[in-house]
């Protein structure tokens, strides 16, 4: 059983925040890869299912953010899993928006919900870092990364998500950079 994670803040005046591009991953992994209804379980929202040969728990931490480790773990401990086994997707600043790059373990760049799931597991989990850009200034990041995406954002936000679930039997089979070469090239056209 691998754990994908994706990070965000529960409530319906935050799901259209670059913050919770991590739900918006996981929620569409789980349309198209037609996993079990979502469920209210490890403090949190979560789906099974397969992609390719490898069984997958989706899971939405309900927690907030910043408690977003507590649901991991528990998650982590319920299926007797390694941090090894867990993928956290989340928005990244650092990255150009709609860029997709995966990592195992490194920092948490002051991402408070990258902070928890390291505090609760270790830091040797697999992220997929989902670019959103970076305002320019230090002082604009938080309305930044909690605001809503523009409408001029909606069409390559939905094509982003849309590779990412596609490609997930690469991420799903350990391929990483499989995954984000053929993110890539759906991307480029």
């Amino acid at each position: 059983m691998q754990i994908w994670v994706g990070l965000g803040n529960p409530g319906a005046q935050y799901a259209m925040h670059r913050h919770n591009v991590g739900f918006m991953a996981v929620d569409t992994i789980a349309e198209v890869h037609r996993f079990d209804p979502w469920k209210k379980q490890f403090q949190g929202w979560s789906a099974t299912g397969r992609i390719g040969n490898a069984k997958v728990l989706l899971l939405k931490p309900a927690t907030f953010m910043n408690e977003s480790g507590r649901s991991v773990g528990e998650a982590m401990r319920f299926f007797k899993r390694e941090t090894g086994d867990v993928t956290v997707f989340h928005d990244e600043l650092d990255l150009p928006p709609f860029k997709v790059k995966v990592k195992t373990g490194g920092g948490t760049a002051g991402h408070n919900g990258l902070r928890s799931t390291e505090a609760h597991i270790g830091n040797a989990f697999r992220r997929v870092r989902i670019g959103i850009g970076h305002p320019g200034h230090k002082d604009r990041v938080t309305g930044y990364v909690l605001g809503n995406y523009v409408k001029a954002e909606l069409d390559p936000l939905a094509g982003m998500l849309g590779a990412i679930a596609s490609e997930a039997d690469w991420l799903a089979a350990g391929d990483d950079a499989r995954f984000m070469s053929e993110i890539a090239l759906r991307l480029a056209d």
